[in-house]
């Protein structure tokens, strides 16, 4: 008998026929034996209504009391879920996360969680019961009402299975696993059976969107295996897991992810002296705007070129940011461009083998695709090209890594 906790989205709670098809599918679990965890989201479009409701009263919402709001959506889901499964003679009890006592810290709106009261829980699945925690929220030690931001329920599903100890958790959500690369973009694209918590993690910082970049930090810091499903259809999903160092047949790329929410700014004729990166990056940081790629040429008649990249949203606040810094420096001039996109390829297979890199610039050579920037990692290469090459660009690499699906790439 297994211990799964199994996490539901806002889609796949979306209404109530959709919370009785989930109750019909835990029912089947529960009927083969499992002990059952389930964490849920609020119905889609709740916590936007709520969010908006409090913006009707105070434009920057006290974070306390939006808190106390927000919370509600996910406390809705959890009743009926629990009903629609006792309707079907499945006994179930339903807890918020104060109930629960998820400890957070203080931090509305972004809160973290610090530790987890499990000892209800185990009582309730002792007796038979499914339980069903209402995701994305906590409590502070003062007893205020938290929560944990965007994604906040994948966190919760993780610390969950972290602290009951469980032999999986399981994210359902609107895709059917994880994929070598976005299928409206590459049809060949394939589901992988399996990937690595770091490969996960790469493909989720560089613009994978299927699961939190923090659920995934946290699966992997307490080795809690992670399956991604569809809420809806059956399949193996994808399970996300420590390294396998026994596996031989380790692809040397697993996947290729991609964002078009990239920026690019470049500083020139900077005078080469030590600490210039730091007064051009310094500003820029203290108004909370991530730098992500980051070039340096090499001096040319004591000045160089200083180039980096920043989310597209950050762009025209980075350029004042710069034009500023750049007269006080003494700097040539500032230039920008938004219409790039940056590619990379991920895989722990990298480590093992030599001319990755070369490889994926054949691939775009091929194709003509000037690259601007480069970046590498012990697993990962990521390149900055023009935008309107990107699917150009992930079509040929999927190709040349041979990642395509043999049925539907002939």
């Amino acid at each position: 008998m297994a211990l799964i906790v199994q996490k539901f989205g806002g889609t796949s709670v979306g209404s109530v026929e959709r919370i009785e098809a989930v109750a019909e599918k835990l029912k089947k679990f529960r009927e083969a034996g499992d002990d059952l965890v389930v964490v849920v989201s609020a119905m889609s479009g709740e916590t936007n209504r709520l969010i908006e409701l409090a913006k009707q009263v105070m434009e920057q919402p006290d974070p306390r009391e939006l808190d106390v709001m927000v919370s509600t959506g996910e406390q809705v889901t959890i009743g009926l879920l629990a009903m629609a499964l006792k309707k079907r003679g499945v006994p179930a009890v339903s807890y918020t996360g104060n109930q629960v006592r998820i400890l957070t810290d203080s931090a509305h709106t972004k809160a973290r969680i610090q530790k987890i009261d499990d000892e209800r829980i185990r009582a309730d699945l002792a007796e038979g019961k499914v339980v069903v925690v209402a995701g994305f929220q906590g409590v502070d030690e003062n007893g205020s009402i938290t929560t944990l931001g965007r994604g906040g329920s994948d966190t919760t599903g993780v610390a969950l299975a972290a602290a009951l100890k469980a032999d999986e958790c399981q994210i359902y959500t609107d895709v059917d696993g994880v994929y070598t690369t976005d299928p409206r973009v590459v049809p060949a694209a394939r589901r992988l059976e399996k990937i690595t918590f770091e490969e996960m993690l790469e493909m989720a910082s560089l613009g994978s969107k299927v699961l939190q970049i923090r659920s995934v930090e946290f699966a992997g810091k307490y080795n809690v295996p992670l399956r991604v499903l569809h809420s809806f259809k059956e399949g193996p999903g994808t399970l996300i897991t420590l390294d396998d160092e026994e596996s031989m047949e380790q692809p040397i790329i697993s996947g290729i992810a991609f964002n078009r929410d990239e920026a690019k700014l470049t500083v020139r004729g900077v005078p080469d002296i030590p600490g210039v990166a730091f007064k051009i990056l310094g500003p820029v940081s203290a108004a909370n705007i991530e730098v992500d790629m980051i070039v340096q040429n090499v001096s040319q008649d004591g000045t160089t070129d200083f180039t980096f990249t920043v989310h597209r949203n950050d762009y025209n606040n980075a350029l004042e940011i710069l034009k500023k810094t750049a007269g006080e420096i003494g700097a040539r001039e500032t230039i920008g461009d938004t219409k790039i996109a940056k590619v990379s390829i991920v895989g722990v297979g990298m480590r093992s083998h030599a001319g990755v890199a070369s490889k994926m610039f054949e691939a775009l050579a091929k194709e003509s695709i000037n690259i601007q920037l480069i970046s590498t990692s012990e697993i990962k290469v990521s390149v900055v090209i023009e935008e309107k090459y990107l699917e150009l660009a992930v079509r040929a690499l999927h190709t040349a890594f041979e990642l395509d699906s043999p049925v539907q790439a002939g």
